[in-house]
């Protein structure tokens, strides 16, 4: 999901979309650990995913912080 779409979201579906990434990523791992994981590109890509998403959270609260 690119930077664009996630300031579309709400702080609720921001925050939901981290958890459910944060899942996904620890799933990999897992998968990663014990052999069965098929596509190992995806492990980097849910870790930039999460950054972004902890970007534009940060982003909203030093924008906040301003006010």
């Amino acid at each position: 999901m690119r930077a664009r779409q996630l300031r579309d979201l709400s702080n609720d579906e921001l925050e939901q979309k981290l958890h459910d990434t944060r899942q996904e990523l620890f799933n990999l791992r897992f998968q990663s650990a014990t052999g069965a994981l098929e596509n190992s590109a995806r492990v980097r890509l849910a870790k930039r995913e999460i950054g972004r998403i902890l970007t534009v959270r940060n982003e909203r609260d030093s924008t906040l912080e301003r006010r």
